[in-house]
């Protein structure tokens, strides 16, 4: 996909761009440069307790850049960098702060909203638009794969996002293939060889998705994750630590406002499967969760999901072709590992962690992901519905 404001259905290439993002911006603004200098610097900041000193002494020096001179992936590197450095002002002390400077709120909002998304960390800023490859000519791979900015640096962290950036690169097969099957239920007579050739491309997309979702604990360890990583990406919406939300100082007539941390439910490779597979969630908080999601997505990636639910008719079309129906469901089986696997990794490295650190007086919030949501019941749930999908034309 070439943009992230515009879907189109025959330039699809999947959720992560084809060409790597920014790493810096080549520019004579000195208030550009500056970003870049305080992000790139953010571990080292945070290390000697200097982040927030360093965005209080910068006035209203940022609110000068003329970013309609930018192009999309300056922006959204710019963007990247932003939210790291709100994230870092919120939570790099001993106490959160419930307020951004104008300097820093500003221009963070101004990018954000030309991007189409709130300004707070998101999936996309923090794993789409923030890798690079150690070998240029060499593929995406875990061996290939870093990240650009962080928050304190580390092995640990690094690999908690490149496994989710690998995952986005495997990933292009089946959002490639849905886009098609969708494209298909759009002709008159509907081509059984060509959706058996897409559903099998997604099924193996998928193999590989998991294969490599496995991966997670070889190099991010659950107690450096719970405690090292995932404090910075946490939101302000329903985090007991922010009950009144964070105020963006010249934004937003100064109310206080309310946006989800950073988490995999922002990705839209699951959404797509689906609205493809035409999985059917109970309308509760659980599903209204999901659907709030979708507002941290790039507007493009929010588009193709919706394509594919209007154009979907996958489920009612495979039950008079065995051939079709058995590869539906391998796929859909291969989804639920996916979610399976995701709800294994929330007991592992949050609920456990979270319970010896309750026990050993460190606190935390036993129930609430990144996203602010009671995270073991929402994966729990949307994996059964996802198994209650299952085509069986014998019922």
């Amino acid at each position: 996909m070439k943009s992230n404001l515009d879907f189109e259905p025959s330039d699809v290439s999947g959720f992560i761009s084809d060409v790597e993002p920014l790493k810096e911006i080549v520019t004579n603004c000195e208030k550009i440069k500056l970003v870049h200098n305080i992000s790139s610097n953010l571990p080292k900041l945070m290390l000697t307790n200097q982040i927030r000193p360093a965005i209080d002494k910068l006035s209203e020096e940022l609110l000068l850049i003329n970013f309609n001179e930018l192009n999309e992936r300056e922006l959204r590197l710019l963007n990247v960098q932003f939210s790291f450095i709100g994230h870092a002002y919120i939570y790099g002390g001993s106490s959160p702060l419930s307020k951004l400077p104008a300097s820093l709120a500003k221009p963070w909002v101004e990018i954000s909203h030309k991007l189409g998304r709130p300004a707070v960390l998101s999936y996309a800023s923090y794993c789409l638009d923030n890798w690079f490859k150690i070998n240029g000519d060499d593929p995406i791979s875990l061996d290939n794969v870093a990240l650009i900015h962080n928050f304190l640096g580390g092995i640990d962290e690094d690999w908690f996002v490149t496994i989710h950036v690998c995952i986005e690169h495997a990933a292009r097969g089946a959002i490639k293939s849905a886009v098609q099957i969708s494209k298909l239920f759009q002709e008159d007579n509907v081509s059984k060889k060509e959706i058996y050739e897409n559903l099998n491309l997604l099924k193996n997309s998928f193999i590989e998705i998991n294969h490599i979702f496995r991966k997670m604990p070889d190099k991010c360890d659950p107690y450096i994750y719970y405690h090292r990583v995932r404090p910075y990406i946490f939101g302000w919406k329903n985090n007991p630590d922010l009950k009144n939300g964070v105020i963006y100082e010249g934004c937003f007539e100064n109310k206080p406002q309310f946006y989800r941390g950073e988490t995999g439910a922002q990705s839209s490779i699951v959404p797509t499967m689906d609205a493809l597979f035409n999985v059917f969630h109970e309308k509760d908080e659980l599903r209204d969760y999901l659907d709030e999601m979708r507002g941290y997505m790039p507007p493009a990636h929010r588009q193709l999901i919706e394509y594919v639910e209007k154009n979907s008719k996958l489920k009612s079309f495979i039950k008079d072709d065995k051939q079709l129906e058995d590869l539906y469901n391998e796929s859909l089986a291969e989804i639920s590992a996916f979610r399976a696997q995701h709800l294994q990794y929330a007991a592992d490295y949050i609920h456990k962690q979270n319970s010896k650190a309750t026990l050993f007086g460190s606190g935390g919030s036993v129930v609430k992901g990144t996203g602010g949501t009671p995270f073991m019941k929402y994966l729990k749930k949307h994996k059964d519905e996802t198994d209650k999908t299952k085509s069986d034309s014998n019922k």
